[in-house]
């Protein structure tokens, strides 16, 4: 199943076209290797960042997809693993839950690497043709936004689609960056519309490629290889000889980012991995359908990229926590009850830094310890996708819907939603419910998006469909050099 990131060259003359922007517009691309290792990155590149921002459309960001960026807004280096350590005064629980931080890749989400590794091979092997085509991103929020900035850096015309639900922020911050932006109706859970729009595009004469992360293997790759060397990178700063790695949490969406616990799996058998998704559209809960307030994690089907068969439980999150605990988190009234409960001053500061996706994650991360029954020894990972960046406008909303947030509602709100998590709309999936879930792409991919019949059946029975994946790195990153090399920008900064 080697081609299911296809590595052949296409066409010689898109290809040489690529090469002549790069070179006009000072591109460099960086491999796969120097995203998961930054001290790989030349000491060029690495000195001429210094006098860039960390949301700046300038090239050398390309550089800064990684875990690895120094928590600055402007000129930083390279570092550890950005993450924070979630303890009991805080989750309720007794073991630790670990979080890696999107907030500090460029966009402040860390689907700019995901779309990264849909966009950058088919640059390499002239499949798209940067002078002449439009690179279109599907999305609920996140991933859009990511494969627009991608777009500019690379010198690309870019079409970004998402539900005209999405916060405010989203919108505005598109309107500077991708050439077009493309409202569908609905909001996070309208998935199918978004599909819809994709095809109008595809059936319009228009010169494009659509990047569907809910199908892209190279979205699945990134975060195989990338997410999941970070977590392992920040779980040997966090782990003592005796403690445990039991689980990777992450909500679905578009069903990459939970391609990182099939990485951690390799490395620690016997962990968990739990898909989570929101209880008001229990997809793979229930097969059921609704709208929620969970952003950036559409559903209302199973992704093509998701190893199903690789899943241990799955839960769901009523969407009233995480719009409850983004005002305990934010506000001064719940920022003040924390610390008095005991929680560090320090710890507080930094809440800010998980969104609403993010908090559904650590909800979901506290149903798996109370479920498993896990102590102080257990520690599981999970990551916050974003931060509050993109949500200062809900909680305006959220003021203007309940009213002020006072120490009774953060008292409440802490422990209804935090101490007082439950391991309610929980399952840990059988081989026959794993069956169940995987038949429901069925639905999506075979009769509405046009894939194979016999590919969704390789996907259960093949044991070697999802192994395949990850050595497309290597091969990636070799066409990255030879691109790198055929511009010669490389060889000027030594």
């Amino acid at each position: 199943m080697s081609n299911l990131i296809d590595l052949s060259l296409a066409d010689k003359g898109k290809l040489e076209n690529a090469i002549q922007r790069a070179k006009e517009q000072n591109i460099i691309i960086p491999t796969f290797k120097q995203m998961i290792d930054p001290s790989l990155i030349p000491g060029g590149i690495k000195k001429q960042l210094a006098g860039v921002g960390l949301w700046d459309l300038n090239p050398l960001n390309l550089f800064r997809i990684n875990w690895h960026n120094e928590p600055t807004e402007s000129g930083g280096t390279f570092g550890g693993v950005n993450y924070l350590v979630l303890p009991k005064e805080l989750s309720g629980i007794d073991a630790r839950i670990v979080i890696l931080l999107g907030k500090w890749f460029p966009t402040g989400a860390h689907k700019v690497g995901a779309a990264y590794a849909c966009l950058v091979p088919r640059l390499v092997t002239g499949q798209f043709d940067p002078t002449t085509q439009k690179a279109v991103w599907p999305s609920t929020g996140n991933y859009c936004r990511g494969g627009a900035y991608d777009s500019n850096l690379l010198a690309c015309d870019s079409i970004a689609i998402l539900p005209e639900g999405m916060s405010r922020e989203r919108f505005d911050w598109l309107a500077d960056v991708a050439g077009e932006t493309i409202k569908t109706p609905g909001s996070e859970s309208n998935v199918k519309e978004i599909f819809d729009k994709c095809w109008e595009l595809r059936n319009s004469g228009q010169d494009l490629m659509i990047f569907n992360q809910f199908e892209e293997f190279g979205n699945y790759l990134w975060h195989y290889e990338v997410t999941g060397r970070a977590m392992l990178e920040a779980l040997n700063e966090v782990m003592a000889p005796e403690d445990r790695f039991r689980a990777t949490v992450s909500n679905t969406g578009s069903g990459g980012t939970i391609a990182c616990g099939d990485f951690m799996k390799v490395q620690f058998p016997h962990s968990k991995i739990v898909a989570s998704e929101a209880l008001q559209c229990p997809t793979l809960l229930n097969n059921g359908f609704g709208a929620h307030r969970i952003e950036g994690i559409g559903d209302k089907h199973v992704p093509w990229i998701h190893n199903v068969k690789n899943t241990d439980v799955v839960t769901a999150i009523d969407d009233f926590g995480p719009m409850g605990l983004i005002r305990l988190f934010n506000e001064d009234a719940g920022k003040e009850y924390l610390a008095g409960q005991g929680v560090e001053q320090r710890l507080v500061d930094d809440l800010h830094l998980l969104g609403i996706s993010s908090i559904a994650n650590v909800l979901a991360a506290i149903k798996t310890a109370k479920y498993y029954e896990m102590d102080e020894n257990d520690v599981i990972v999970t990551m916050a996708t974003d931060s509050m960046e993109m949500y200062q406008s809900r909680l305006t909303e959220l003021t203007e819907e309940e009213g002020e947030f006072t120490q009774q509602d953060a008292a409440a709100t802490f422990h209804r939603y935090m101490l007082g998590e439950t391991t309610d709309n929980m399952l840990e999936l059988s081989y026959v419910d794993r069956k169940r879930i995987h038949n429901l792409k069925y639905f999506t991919w075979i009769e509405q998006q046009g894939r194979s019949y016999d590919e969704i059946q390789a996907q259960w029975y093949d044991h070697d469909y999802w192994t395949s994946i990850p050595p497309c790195m290597e091969k990636i990153d070799a066409l990255i050099e030879q691109f790198n090399e055929r511009t010669g920008l490389l060889k000027k900064l030594v």
